[in-house]
C-alpha cells in the first residue's frame, strides 16, 4: 500500500510540475474523485487562495443526483464549477487532472466546463 501511495503521489508531482510550467497567470482547474464523489476547485496558486469549488457532496447537488460516481453527475459539477468561475472572472484555466486518467467521469467534467464557457 506505500508503493501504491508512493507511485500516486509521484504521478501527482509530475503532472502539476507540467501544468505549473504552462500555466503562466491563469488559474488551474484540480480535479480529485473518489469511488463516491467528484470534487472541482479552481486554485490560484500564486496567491493561494480557492477562487471557486463545486462537488458532489453539496446539499442541493445530493438532493438532484441520485449518486456522485457517475459520468452525469460529473458533468453537473462540470457546469456548475464554470458558472462559478465565470461569475468569479475567470474563463482561462489549466486542467489539473491530478493522478487520474483522463478519462470517464474526468473528462466528462472536463467537456461539460469547456461547453460552459472555460477554456484550456
Amino acid at each position: 500500500m506505500a508503493n501504491l501511495n508512493k507511485l500516486v503521489a509521484r504521478r501527482q508531482r509530475r503532472t502539476r510540475l507540467k501544468i505549473k510550467r504552462r500555466a503562466g497567470d491563469r488559474p488551474r482547474l484540480s480535479v480529485f474523485r473518489s469511488g463516491e464523489h467528484i470534487y472541482a476547485q479552481i486554485i490560484d496558486d500564486k496567491a493561494g487562495k480557492t477562487l471557486a469549488a463545486a462537488s458532489t457532496l453539496e446539499k442541493d447537488q445530493r438532493s438532484a443526483l441520485k449518486t456522485g460516481a457517475t459520468i452525469e453527475a460529473a458533468s453537473v459539477i462540470g457546469k456548475l464549477i464554470a458558472e462559478r468561475a465565470i461569475a468569479q472572472g475567470v474563463k482561462e484555466v489549466v486542467f489539473d487532472r491530478g493522478s487520474f486518467r483522463y478519462h470517464g467521469r474526468v473528462k466528462a467534467l472536463a467537456d461539460a466546463a469547456r461547453e460552459s464557457g472555460l477554456s484550456f
